[in-house]
């Protein structure tokens, strides 16, 4: 299986194109950045989970949860996303592709060397925005193959005829 970890926070700091967190609440953040994963996981057919931090949460216990295919995990007290993701990477990267996003360099080292591929948000986002692309392509091309017009849904006999009559009638 091929999993891709997102370190939430850190791409939501990273982009800040998409994000502003001085004028965003940083919960509609959160569902943007959560919105464009599940849309890019329909199209790749990789399993995303994305790990926000919440080490800082006083008595805070790790929490997962669902956002359509998408796997979130709030972390623990004590417990930062960089914690998370190494585990993880740690423990199944031996039967499993493991892309981690983030742009911390140690956290990027550390992947590493513990057989996960390393992959930065700017790189992310180029996929991101590749998906979407090539999604909307195939739904025009989709579109394009399965117009319903009204000759299409004449039997050929018909057309034939309709055809014939069309040319006599340019010919007078």
């Amino acid at each position: 299986m091929e999993y891709l970890l997102v370190d939430g926070y850190n791409i939501i700091n990273a982009w800040k194109d998409v994000f502003n967190l001085r004028t965003d609440p940083l919960e509609e953040c959160r569902e943007k950045l959560l919105a464009m994963l599940s849309n890019y996981e329909g199209y790749k057919k990789v399993k995303i989970i994305v790990v926000f931090d919440a080490h800082l949460v006083s008595g805070g216990k790790e929490k997962v949860e669902n956002y359509d295919n998408i796997i979130i995990v709030y972390t623990g007290e004590n417990q930062t996303a960089d914690n998370y993701i190494e585990r993880f990477v740690y423990k199944y990267s031996n039967e499993n592709i493991i892309r981690v996003v983030t742009s911390d360099y140690l956290e990027q080292s550390i992947v590493l060397r513990n057989g996960g591929a390393r992959m930065t948000p700017r790189e992310l986002r180029k996929e991101i925005d590749d998906a979407r692309k090539n999604m909307r392509k195939d739904s025009q091309a989709k579109q394009h193959n399965t117009r319903n017009t009204v000759m299409s849904n004449i039997k050929p006999e018909i057309v034939e005829i309709l055809e014939k009559l069309r040319r006599d009638s340019l010919e007078a």
